[in-house]
C-alpha cells in the first residue's frame, strides 16, 4: 500500500502518522490517519461508520464515539468544522465521505520529491498545541532560528537507518548481592564507581551508597536514612545531586514535600555526608535530576497532574520550562552529556504517543510517534535511555530489553537471562551496561478479626502466637486475594509460572486461569456480582476471565491505571484512567466503552457500598463519601488513611492505619473501632468477608545490581 498521499495540498505521511501543510507538521493518532486513508480510498464516497470501524478497528469492540473523536482530530488538522465541512463531510445516519481531491504518491513521485516532503520540519517551538491562527506568526517569529535547527534536523533524517542492534553478551557480572534491596544504580563519570540505593527492612526509606568498580569496596554516602529519589553526577564526578522526600509539615495538597539536594561526592567516599538543599517543592513533585551543560540540572516537576521537563541553574537559582506540553504530559527522558540532547517521551493532546529529540534550550530536532511492536503492550510506557548504538535509545520492559530508534521505531534484543531486568544504564567506555535484576516475595495470608481483637485487648495472652495464616505462598509474589461471591473459591495473581497470572484457589487445589503474555502485569482484579467471572486490569486494559476460561476485552482507547471496583450487572467500574497523559478518577461504562470523570487527580482507592454510594481516599488519605449535592469527608477517619487500601464489606469499612492498626467503621451506625494490630510488613488489605480478612505480606525484595559485559 502506498504510504503517502495528498488531500488537497495537504501532504499525508502514513509511515509517520503526520499531516503537512506549508512547512507545518502535525502528528496525529494512529487510528485517525488510518481514518482519513480510509476515506481517501473511497474519495466522494459516503462510507459508513459500521465500515470504518470494522476496517479501522478490526476484531475490536469500540464505540461510535471513538471514530467521532479521529474525525474530529482530522478535521481540526485539516482547517475543517462540523459547521463547514470543506474536508470530510458528514451525512446524517449514513456515514462520512471525503470531498477534496486525492492524489497518491507513485514510485516515480518517490524519485523526484524533495526530502522535506519525505521528513517535512518540525516546529521549533517547544510547545505542542498551536491554533491555526497563531501557525503565520510562529513561522514568522521562529525564521531567525529555522536555519541552524533545520541544519541540525536534516543532518538527522539523512542519516543511515541502521539495522536493528546487536547486544552481544559475554557475562553477566553480580555487583552487589546483600540482603538487602538495591536500586538506582549509576556510573561516576569515570566509570570507576556505581552509585546506589540501599534499602532497610522499610523499603521507602534507603541511604545512598558507592562501590568501587575496581576494589569492590563499599562506602556509605549518607548519613541518615531517608526517602532519596534518583541521583545524577556533576561532570567532573565531585558533586552529587538527588532528589529528597519528606513528609510536609502542614499538607495543602499533598503529604510529601520534595527537595533537590546535593553534597561532595569525593568527601562522602572519606565520611558519610549531610546534604545540602538547592531548591524545595511543596505542592509540586520533582524526580529524574540530570546534570546537563552549563551547570543547569534537568528534573520532571508534575503540577495538576500534568509532568513537563524544567532545568534549574545552580548558579541563578532559578527554574525554567524546557518542554512543557499545554495538553498531555511528559512520561520520561533521558539526556546525553556528549551530544547535548534530550530524548523526551510523551503523550500529546491527542493521546498519541511520542518521541521527541530536543535541545536543552527547547529546542526540538524531530518528533515521532513511538511504534509499539505486537510484543509490548498497546498502553504500556517505555522508559528509554541512551546507549552506546548510534542514535538510539536503550530500554527493558521486565524479561526483555529493546532498542529505540529516533524516528520511533523499536527492535528486540534478546537476553541471555531468565530473570527480570530494569533500568540499563551504560558504563562511559560502552563496554557494558548496569541493570538491575531480582524477584519480589510476598505470600497471601488472612487474619481473624475476632483473635485479632481478643489480643489486642489482651496483649500478654497468646503473646508468642503468630496471628495470621499462610494461605497460598511461593518463591514469588502472590497478591490481590479477593473471595469469590457466593462461593468458596479464592482468586489472587501469581509470578509463580514465570509471568504474572491469575489463579484460582478451590480448597487446597490451585489452578491458573488467565494466559497473559510476557512482561504483563496487573493493576487490579474484582469477581462479578454473581462470582462466574473477574475482571481483570492487565497492563491497563480490561479483560473479563470466565471460569470456564473465556475471555472478553473492552477496548478503551487509554490506559486504565488501576481497577477499585467492578459492578458486573450495571455495567459499570470505578478506576483511575489515563487521559492524554493526565490521570483522573472516573466511572466506566462497559458497555458503551464509554466514562464519567468523577475527580481530576487520581484517588488512592476506592469502594461502593451496598447502596451504591461512592467511598474514596484521596492524594491526602482522607476518606470521602457520596451524597446527591457534594462529596462528604468522613472526618471520624481523618488520620487513619494510608496507602494500605481499604475494604467495603456489608457497609462497613475496613482499612489500616500508618501505625499498622486494623480498623473498622461502620457507615449505617457512625461508629469506629480499633480492632488489632498488623504485622509490620504488611503490603496492603485486599478483602474482608465476616470475621475473616485477607492481606498481602512482604517476605523479602531481593533487588541487586548486576553488570552485563559486552563482547568486544
Amino acid at each position: 500500500m502506498t504510504q503517502q498521499y495528498w488531500v488537497g495540498d495537504f501532504f499525508v505521511d502514513i509511515s509517520r502518522n503526520q499531516i503537512t501543510h506549508q512547512d507545518y507538521t502535525q502528528t496525529l493518532a494512529p487510528k485517525a490517519i488510518a481514518v482519513l486513508t480510509a476515506l481517501a480510498q473511497n474519495q466522494g464516497k459516503v462510507v459508513s461508520q459500521d465500515t470504518l470501524l470494522d476496517t479501522v478497528w478490526a476484531g475490536t469492540v469500540v464505540s461510535p464515539n471513538t471514530l467521532q473523536r479521529s474525525i474530529a482530530q482530522l478535521r481540526k488538522a485539516l482547517g475543517d468544522d462540523g459547521k463547514v465541512q470543506v474536508f470530510i463531510k458528514t451525512h446524517a445516519k449514513q456515514g462520512y465521505s471525503l470531498e477534496s481531491n486525492v492524489r497518491w504518491r507513485q514510485e516515480d513521485d518517490t524519485a523526484n520529491s524533495s526530502r522535506a516532503e519525505k521528513a517535512p520540519k518540525q516546529p521549533t517551538t517547544n510547545t505542542q498545541t498551536v491554533t491555526n491562527s497563531e501557525r503565520g506568526s510562529i513561522i514568522k517569529r521562529t525564521t531567525a532560528i529555522v536555519s541552524s535547527v533545520a541544519l541540525v534536523a536534516l543532518v538527522v533524517y539523512l542519516l543511515p537507518k541502521s539495522a536493528p542492534a546487536k547486544l552481544e553478551i559475554a557475562k553477566l557480572n553480580a555487583l552487589t548481592a546483600t540482603d538487602h534491596r538495591e536500586n538506582a544504580g549509576i556510573y561516576s563519570p569515570d566509570g570507576e564507581y556505581v552509585v546506589f540505593h540501599r534499602y532497610e527492612e522499610r523499603l521507602c526509606i534507603n541511604n545512598i551508597w558507592a562501590k568501587s568498580t575496581k576494589t569492590q569496596e563499599e562506602f556509605q554516602l549518607t548519613q541518615k536514612l531517608n526517602s532519596h529519589g534518583s541521583h545524577t553526577f556533576s561532570k567532573d564526578g565531585k558533586t552529587l545531586y538527588f532528589i529528597q522526600e519528606q513528609d510536609c509539615r502542614q499538607p495543602i495538597t499533598q503529604k510529601q514535600c520534595y527537595k533537590l539536594m546535593g553534597f561532595d561526592f569525593v568527601k562522602s567516599l572519606q565520611n558519610a555526608q549531610v546534604p545540602s538543599t538547592l531548591m524545595e517543592c511543596k505542592n509540586t513533585r520533582i524526580n529524574t535530576p540530570i546534570w546537563m551543560q552549563g551547570n543547569q540540572i534537568a528534573l520532571l516537576q508534575q503540577s495538576e497532574q500534568r509532568w513537563k521537563l524544567i532545568s534549574y541553574s545552580i548558579d541563578d537559582q532559578q527554574s525554567r520550562d524546557v518542554f512543557a506540553p499545554i495538553e498531555g504530559s511528559v512520561i520520561d527522558y533521558d539526556y546525553s552529556l556528549a551530544d547535548d540532547l534530550i530524548a523526551l517521551t510523551h503523550i500529546s493532546k491527542d493521546g498519541s504517543y511520542n518521541l521527541t529529540m530536543l535541545k536543552p534550550d527547547g529546542t526540538v530536532i524531530s518528533q515521532n510517534p513511538i511504534e509499539l511492536p505486537p510484543e509490548i503492550a498497546k498502553h504500556r510506557y517505555i522508559y528509554p535511555n541512551f546507549s552506546s548504538f548510534k542514535n538510539r535509545l536503550m530500554f527493558s520492559t521486565g524479561r526483555q530489553l529493546f532498542t529505540l530508534s529516533y524516528e520511533g521505531k523499536i527492535s528486540n534484543i534478546e537476553l541471555p537471562v531468565d530473570v527480570p531486568m530494569g533500568s540499563p544504564r551504560f558504563h562511559p567506555d560502552g563496554s557494558r551496561l548496569l541493570v538491575i535484576k531480582g524477584f519480589y516475595d510476598r505470600d497471601m495470608a488472612s487474619v481473624s478479626l475476632s483473635e485479632l481483637a481478643a489480643h489486642y485487648e489482651d496483649p500478654l495472652r497468646d503473646k508468642h502466637r503468630q496471628l495470621h495464616t499462610i494461605e497460598e505462598r511461593s518463591i514469588t509474589s502472590e497478591g490481590g486475594a479477593t473471595f469469590q461471591p457466593n462461593g468458596n473459591l479464592l482468586a489472587f495473581y501469581t509470578f509463580r509460572s514465570g509471568i504474572q497470572q491469575v489463579w484460582i484457589k478451590e480448597n487446597s487445589k490451585v489452578r491458573q486461569l488467565s494466559n497473559f503474555p510476557l512482561d504483563s502485569f496487573i493493576y487490579g482484579m474484582r469477581w462479578a456480582n454473581d462470582g462466574q467471572s473477574l475482571l481483570v486490569n492487565v497492563s491497563k486494559e480490561l479483560q473479563r476471565l470466565s471460569l470456564t476460561g473465556d475471555t472478553q476485552t473492552y477496548a478503551f482507547n487509554y490506559p486504565i491505571e488501576q481497577l477499585f471496583h467492578w459492578d458486573s450487572q450495571a455495567q459499570t467500574a470505578l478506576a483511575n484512567i489515563r487521559i492524554n497523559g493526565i490521570v483522573k478518577f472516573a466511572e466506566l461504562d462497559l458497555s458503551q466503552l464509554s466514562h464519567t470523570i468523577l475527580t481530576n487527580q487520581p484517588v488512592n482507592w476506592a469502594q461502593k457500598d451496598s447502596t451504591g454510594r461512592l467511598v474514596y481516599t484521596d492524594g491526602l488519605d482522607r476518606f470521602w463519601y457520596s451524597s446527591t449535592l457534594e462529596n462528604t469527608l468522613i472526618e471520624a477517619l481523618n488520620e487513619q488513611g494510608s496507602n494500605l487500601q481499604f475494604v467495603i464489606d456489608n457497609d462497613i469499612i475496613y482499612g489500616i492505619n500508618e501505625r499498622f492498626q486494623l480498623w473498622r467503621y461502620s457507615l449505617k451506625t457512625r461508629q469506629f473501632t480499633i480492632i488489632g494490630d498488623i504485622p509490620r510488613n504488611i503490603d496492603y488489605l485486599s478483602d474482608v468477608r465476616g470475621d475473616k480478612a485477607l492481606i498481602s505480606l512482604r517476605i523479602e525484595a531481593k533487588k541487586e545490581l548486576a553488570e552485563l559485559v559486552l563482547k568486544q
